[in-house]
């Protein structure tokens, strides 16, 4: 059994696609929107066979077994030529509360989203574009029928319904008061001192209503702010609009990376002040020891499925660079142990380390007790798992969710011994800005 490719005229923008397959229902879209080996491909489905999400009660791993048997049902398929990333397999979402299904703990924050902790569904094609061979193709898994695949090539020749213009109809407003977020800071700051937590990644949310279609909303966004890991999707309770810098895990024949991003400045008004807070966030020892206690964090996750000896630290205190901040990032490699997949490396590290604190158990146990409201989707997963075995995951930061005329979003950022409130208060400002202002 082979995948059947249709190679299509290069689109450098999946997202123009969307409006012709979204009626199929459950569309995904993963937009790679910068041209870097991160942001190689870009990839695009709807219409999913199933969809799996947590029963009631159930274990994390039971919902991660049921979704391992659905992918080894669907089975493997071989390429007529050079493999690409993804052909069928299960694209969604795992939302940070899935966490709770993984591990014990308290329930205190507030849960105002109708969202499932997870939600995958399983896809047997895809539209995919390589942005730099410059070339998209529709692929298809042996179990979709033929007419089914030319049914989605003449979606394709077909003009879609323009989507309506997006509005906000008030401002984003913060909905904790900053004297709020500063008695949570110092709460952070005693558990530090206590011996509790070295770092805590502290969030705030905001929202605003809004009217008319959120395929507007993140067509805007996706402008102003093009990053690796975007990612939109839909489902009867709303819209997911991501617009993430960030790798959680990526699986590929066996090889294992995870990228976390630790350390952010606001961009410069002039060149010159935007090279000197790059220079500034690179020599930052604030920023270097914070970041370092993820990476040690998440060798310590890796460690859990990789096999002995082979973590690695390739890369530490990498700059990357955005349209709205500066990151410090790092990569951490490792190779899956025998008898390890990536749902059993997901179950170990998730959710990410980057956006919890470190030890992590803890540090969600205190996030649970200082944000009044859960994180939902916010610091989750969306990506694909694919039927043979490959697996790439963003961390959902810069994420909004698009509910009941709706919009959500959060700004975070780690908390560590030598912080200053009103600088960490700023950084979640920063991250946000651009969001909010391309939507003003």
């Amino acid at each position: 059994m082979h995948y059947q490719l249709t190679e299509l005229g290069y689109q450098p923008r999946l997202d123009a696609w969307l409006p012709s397959v979204r009626d199929l229902g459950h569309p995904v879209l993963l937009d790679s929107a910068t041209p870097s080996q991160l942001g190689r491909y870009s990839l695009l489905s709807a219409g999913p066979s199933q969809i799996i999400e947590p029963l009631h009660a159930e274990h994390g791993r039971e919902t991660l077994a049921r979704l391992r048997q659905l992918l080894a049902d669907l089975g493997p398929a071989s390429w007529p030529g050079q493999p690409l990333p993804f052909g069928a397999g299960a694209l969604g979402y795992v939302s940070y509360d899935f966490g709770r299904h993984l591990e014990a703990l308290p329930e205190l924050a507030k849960a105002d989203i109708r969202l499932p902790d997870l939600r995958m569904g399983i896809h047997l094609w895809a539209l995919l574009s390589d942005h730099q061979q410059r070339q998209s193709w529709l692929v298809s898994h042996p179990r979709l029928p033929n007419s089914e695949h030319e049914a989605i090539l003449e979606r394709l020749r077909t003009s879609a319904v323009a989507p309506a213009p997006f509005h906000l109809t008030s401002a984003f407003q913060a909905e904790q008061r900053r004297t709020d977020y500063q008695q949570a800071f110092e709460r952070i700051q005693h558990y530090i001192q206590a011996g509790d937590c070295y770092q805590i990644n502290l969030a705030q949310r905001f929202s605003a209503d809004c009217s008319g279609d959120p395929w507007s909303a993140w067509q805007r966004l996706r402008q102003a702010c093009p990053t690796p890991f975007s990612a939109y999707l839909e489902s009867p309770d709303g819209a997911l609009l991501c617009l993430s810098p960030e790798r959680f895990l990526q699986v590929h024949d066996g090889h294992v990376e995870t990228r976390p991003i630790k350390g952010t400045r606001g961009r410069g008004a002039t060149p010159e002040q935007d090279q000197a807070l790059a220079e500034e966030l690179l020599e930052c020892l604030k920023d270097r020891a914070e970041n370092l206690m993820i990476v040690d964090l998440l060798r310590n996750d890796l460690g859990r499925s990789c096999r002995p000896g082979s973590v690695r630290v390739p890369e530490l205190f990498a700059l990357e660079t955005y349209p709205n901040v500066h990151h410090l990032v790092s990569s951490v490699t490792g190779e899956l142990a025998e008898g390890q997949d990536a749902l059993d490396l997901l179950a170990a590290a998730f959710p990410g380390g980057s956006i919890t604190g470190a030890p992590k158990i803890r540090a969600m146990q205190i996030i649970e007790e200082l944000e009044p409201v859960r994180r939902s989707l916010y610091c989750g997963s969306i990506g694909y798992i694919g039927c043979e075995g490959q697996m790439d995951l963003n961390i959902a930061i810069r994420t909004l969710i698009h509910q009941d005329d709706r919009l959500y979003l959060w700004g975070g950022g780690g908390i560590v011994a030598d912080s200053e409130a009103e600088a960490e208060y700023q950084e979640t400002l920063t991250k946000v800005r651009v969001l909010m202002e391309a939507l003003n």
